[in-house]
């Protein structure tokens, strides 16, 4: 078999397995925007149709009119927003002091940040809710935002360290001749150059908030409840309300989508950038 034979058959593969992968991941998403559109019946009918028969926007405007749910989308936003922000404002120090110092601390911290990555979160969720009590932060945007601070940010140090590895040390010092400081050095030269992995860190701590559940299940109540915990809370008189659930997860879903498309380029950017020392 010749080179071009192996070559072209081994793109077809690549191709079937993209394939694949496309639907097992787009299918689930797919059959939920169809479902926003099928009528009360047509969503729990058995065994499930894939099209609707009859199109209808009312899962939408019920959904959409529900008491509560325009509030929590609000807390959703904001909430996404202060977690992204606190993860990067801790991570960006952490992952540059670890890569820079070389230190065998700074080796030993890193790897806790990945051991706490392994914990379940449910573990340490009574011992949160207590936390977020004594601080008289529970029902709070801000309270909630820094529970899913934890979940995101030890993800954020490792991606962040992976993204100065990157950068040669060369350019910081160099920094620090014309005269910047360490941290004139990391925010006015480093930064500037690991945008791209900035703008995928920030994206992965977006949404690690964005679609949180338990935290915003045992921290919230009223307030400061989340869009997914209303989802969850859809009901109607014959059990799950699954056409408005399906219509809200999908208007749910638009913004993330519409973040991603914008910082397309940021990413691809930022991926390419921690695949390649120097």
């Amino acid at each position: 078999m010749n080179p071009l034979e192996t070559r072209g058959r081994s793109r077809i593969l690549l191709w079937v397995l993209l394939a694949v992968t496309l639907v097992l991941y787009g299918f689930p998403f797919l059959y939920l925007l169809l479902t926003s559109f099928k009528t009360p019946l047509e969503a729990i009918a058995v065994p499930p149709e894939v099209f609707p028969s009859v199109w209808t926007l009312d899962n939408y405007i019920s959904a959409l009119t529900r008491q509560g749910v325009d509030a929590a989308l609000v807390n959703s936003v904001v909430t996404a927003l202060l977690s992204t922000a606190l993860s990067l404002v801790l991570a960006v120090p952490a992952a540059y002091a670890i890569t820079r110092f070389r230190t065998p601390s700074g080796r030993v911290f890193i790897l806790a940040a990945l051991v706490t990555r392994m914990v379940p979160t449910i573990a340490v969720g009574a011992p949160l809710i207590e936390v977020m009590r004594g601080l008289g932060l529970t029902d709070t945007s801000f309270g909630l935002a820094i529970a899913h601070t934890t979940i995101s940010l030890p993800l954020s140090i490792w991606l962040m360290a992976s993204f100065f590895e990157a950068v040669p040390d060369e350019l910081s010092e160099a920094a620090q001749v014309d005269g910047c400081n360490r941290l004139q050095a990391m925010t006015r030269v480093v930064l500037p150059v690991v945008s791209g992995g900035l703008a995928v860190t920030a994206i992965f701590a977006f949404l690690a908030s964005w679609n949180e559940f338990l935290f915003s299940l045992l921290l919230t109540s009223v307030r400061a409840q989340t869009t997914p915990v209303v989802i969850a809370n859809f009901q109607s008189q014959f059990g799950l309300d699954w056409g408005g659930m399906t219509a809200l997860a999908a208007v749910y879903s638009v913004p993330v989508i519409i973040l991603t498309l914008f910082l397309q380029r940021h990413i691809v950017a930022g991926l390419t950038l921690g695949a390649v020392k120097g």
